[in-house]
């Protein structure tokens, strides 16, 4: 018997979703920051340095806690700045002050805005122009995640599969707008935690995807495109989607069970391993196999499956690079790994990340740095990425306290690196937070040079990608 569809009613905050309500919103945390950073600078001077750090401390922990009360009732794309803050290791703050900073940052992953049920259910029916018992057999109204702009529900069809159901929040499109409007604010809160972000960069980002992501049917598409290049891997899965159920505002796909990335974290660490192996080799691997990727590899994002494999289920922020732009980048990793100085410099400034007229950017300078970011990758021997590594290569990647600050300055990422420099970022993040160890220089090889699998992973893959096998 078909189980009764249920409502659920609860008190609810609006989603603010005019420009002004917004501004002052995000305007008055931005403020807000900037004045007790001010107060905490000046302080400082009359402080010891035990004493100025603690301040220091102190603000950074109330800037979580602030980022945490305003935008995770905002979502739209300031939640997707709030989100991009909250997968990078803050490791600049003390030991003991990581871990609580780094929670209440990922609660804008999961914090939703209470929205009810009746309404979320309108967005659905209006969607697919008809009820929710047409659709679907079952339907439970509790929210099992949130996105940066809706929420994920559990149902069951009439034909008896279970499904994940991405809903709306309503009202989210005009609140993105409205967030692009004040983009220059919400990354000024973004940088004040996070100095090594590149506003410009992100800004680019965000401009060019995030309204995309509110139009479900675009994701549907990428979706099934990375459900077709994966499908029989036997290490990755991507969930089929829904077609018949998938609209602009609802995005209908296969359930799957599976273990989270926080469970994950506490397994022994040759499972941490394997499965930080198999994030690396879907998220790197996409890029060199496929030329598309997933832009977006926080931890939300896949789940390990009883049988062993890694379910990959949100591509909202994805990208496709022509083959050509693909072997351009192999051409620059390789000349950065074999220390050809002068090639390396050459190309990355014809790629545009850089004048190459500009002679203050030195080509032994552009090699160092390269160097410094990618050296547990470019050596031939097992390295642990652990959460201290991740910290002082984010730092040489974009912070001021950088001994390459005055090349940084000269920098610039194209249009085109974007998506692939915040891919490689996040994911060698969550690389450091599952403490991952392994050769990582031989695996690349696999994707720069063609060289045959350097792991029993990239052997089960090998035959999956028509490649011949070490033996």
């Amino acid at each position: 018997m078909r189980r009764k569809l249920v409502t659920m009613a609860r008190r609810e905050k609006s989603i603010p979703t005019g420009r002004i309500r917004r501004t002052a919103r995000v305007g008055g945390l931005v403020g807000g920051q900037a004045a007790r950073g001010a107060m905490t600078k000046a302080a400082n001077v009359a402080r010891s340095e035990d004493a100025g750090r603690e301040a220091l401390e102190r603000r950074y922990l109330e800037t979580a806690e602030r980022i945490v009360d305003v935008l995770g009732t905002m979502k739209g794309a300031a939640m997707k700045v709030g989100q991009v803050v909250s997968f990078l290791d803050i490791e600049f703050v003390p030991p003991e002050y990581r871990d609580l900073i780094q929670d209440k940052l990922a609660e804008l992953r999961a914090a939703a805005p209470q929205v009810s049920f009746d309404r979320m259910r309108g967005v659905i029916e209006d969607d697919l122009d008809g009820s929710l018992e047409e659709a679907f057999a079952e339907f439970d109204p509790e929210a099992v995640a949130a996105a940066s702009i809706g929420q994920v529900y559990r149902a069951r069809l009439h034909d008896g599969r279970a499904v994940a159901v991405k809903v709306q929040y309503p009202g989210i499109s005009a609140a993105v707008r409205a967030d692009l409007q004040n983009l220059g604010l919400l990354l000024r809160l973004a940088k004040s935690i996070a100095p090594g972000i590149d506003p410009k960069a992100i800004a680019g980002e965000i401009r060019e995807r995030i309204v995309d992501e509110c139009d479900y049917e675009l994701e549907a598409q990428a979706h099934r495109a990375f459900e077709r290049d994966w499908r029989g891997h036997p290490f990755v899965y991507v969930p089929p989607v829904i077609t018949s159920l998938s609209r602009e505002r609802v995005l209908v796909t296969e359930w799957v069970d599976g273990m989270p990335f926080d469970e994950v974290k506490k397994l022994p660490k040759p499972d941490r391993d394997r499965f930080a192996e198999i994030v690396y080799r879907f998220f790197i691997g996409s890029f060199h196999r496929t030329g598309h990727f997933s832009a977006d590899p926080h931890p939300g994002n896949y789940l390990l499956m009883g049988d062993g494999r890694v379910a990959f289920i949100d591509f909202g922020m994805n990208k496709k690079l022509p083959r050509a732009r693909i072997d351009a980048e192999r051409r620059w990793l390789r000349a950065a790994m074999e220390r050809d100085t002068e090639s390396l410099r050459s190309q990355l400034g014809a790629l545009g990340f850089f004048d190459p007229d500009d002679e203050r950017v030195s080509a032994e300078r552009v090699m160092d740095h390269i160097w410094t970011l990618s050296w547990w990758w470019f050596e031939d021997r097992e390295i642990t990425i652990s959460r201290e590594l991740v910290a002082e290569i984010m730092i040489d990647a974009g912070d001021p306290r950088s001994d390459y600050w005055d090349l940084l300055r000269r920098e610039n990422i194209p249009a085109d690196d974007v998506f692939a420099q915040r891919m490689a970022g996040l994911t060698f993040a969550v690389l450091g937070q599952l403490e991952a160890t392994n050769n990582w220089y031989r695996i690349a090889r696999e994707y720069l040079y063609g060289d045959p699998p350097a792991t029993p992973l990239g052997e089960a893959e090998a035959p999956f990608w028509g490649l011949p096998t070490a033996a």
